[in-house]
């Protein structure tokens, strides 16, 4: 079948080039500091005058507590701003289609790697930027993460609005059970553990230990789909601590109390800016995955095993055509 591909790199001008950069600096402000300026501003208000605004907001905000596990409030307009087709011009990113996807079926596409801060990830699934509803018409992309982003005041609008939805049982159960058919639930799989890995010119996946998403995959009969995104790894260039070094235990001890691994990352322009590198999502065939609401753990291993197998055969499909030579391995751990 013949691939299609969406996100296209522009000639660009002087002011195309602007606005790409201050397109992705937005970006990565917000996805490193507009939690704490977030949660900064609803502590300073109560302190003001205006303290009567917080209050209200964290009212209702316990009301809504659960509506990101519910659906969430994605909005067209947010998905569509002009804003992330600079910042997929900025690599520039393309996603790729290798199979069709039903849409009167809901899948849970795995994505890999993590990387830093899986732009390739959010940038595909999170919004049209890429064009996933032209490439996969009557399928709905739903980008799961840290749940603990949808606790945050604010913050977690702007989460929702986007189309992101937290990464966890019941939130799962509803979007593969509860929002009809057409659903394509995007999973980053190796999470935190795997940022640790993430290295220019090194793909490693974390994967052998992950067998959740297998689980809820066959729990709802859910097609598993492996989805890479080549160039993940390159767009910076993180410090790794060696094991057992302080570095290595502080990352550690973060990661299991937060949930997430502080990397430290340096880019081309500022230390913050990630060097263009060329970032391709190559989205693969379905699995079919048979209903079993109690599954055992055979059946999960082997599933597993079958979607472990695709995800290789994904890799090395398409490295060639991605920029890797013939000789580049995929070291799944």
């Amino acid at each position: 079948m013949t691939e299609k591909v969406a996100g296209m790199k522009q000639k660009k001008t002087k002011l195309k080039d602007f606005l790409e950069n201050i397109s992705v600096l937005q970006w990565i402000l917000t996805f490193l500091l507009l939690g704490l300026a977030c949660i900064g501003l609803m502590v300073y208000l109560m302190f003001t005058s205006l303290w009567p605004l917080p209050t209200l907001y964290f009212i209702w905000q316990l009301k809504d507590w659960h509506t990101p596990e519910r659906g969430g409030r994605r909005t067209a307009f947010v998905r569509n701003w002009k804003m992330w087709k600079h910042v997929r011009d900025y690599f520039p990113m393309k996603l790729v289609k290798t199979a069709e996807l039903n849409p009167n079926k809901n899948y849970i596409l795995g994505c890999h790697p993590h990387g830093v801060m899986s732009m390739g990830a959010f940038t595909s699934f999170s919004t049209e930027a890429c064009g996933f509803m032209d490439l996969f018409p009557g399928v709905r992309s739903c980008l799961c993460i840290l749940g603990g982003i949808f606790k945050v005041p604010l913050y977690r609008e702007y989460a929702m609005a986007t189309g992101c939805y937290p990464v966890s049982k019941p939130s799962l159960e509803h979007l593969l059970s509860k929002s009809g058919k057409g659903n394509a639930v995007v999973i980053v799989i190796g999470g935190a553990a795997e940022s640790l890995l993430s290295l220019p010119g090194v793909n490693t996946v974390y994967v052998k230990q992950r067998k959740g998403f297998v689980r809820v995959a066959l729990e709802f009969g859910a097609d598993l789909v492996p989805v890479y995104s080549y160039g993940e790894n390159n767009i910076f260039h993180q410090v790794i601590f060696t094991e057992d070094s302080v570095g290595w235990r502080l990352q550690q001890l973060f990661k299991k109390l937060m949930g997430f691994a502080p990397c430290l990352f340096v880019g081309e322009c500022w230390f913050w800016m990630p060097y263009h590198c060329p970032v391709t999502t190559v989205v693969g065939s379905p699995i079919p995955v048979p209903k079993r609401p109690s599954p055992t753990q055979e059946e999960v291993d082997h599933y597993h095993g079958l979607y472990v197998e695709a995800l290789a055969k994904l890799f090395h499909g398409h490295k060639a055509s991605c920029g890797l030579s013939d000789s580049h391995e995929l070291r799944i751990v």
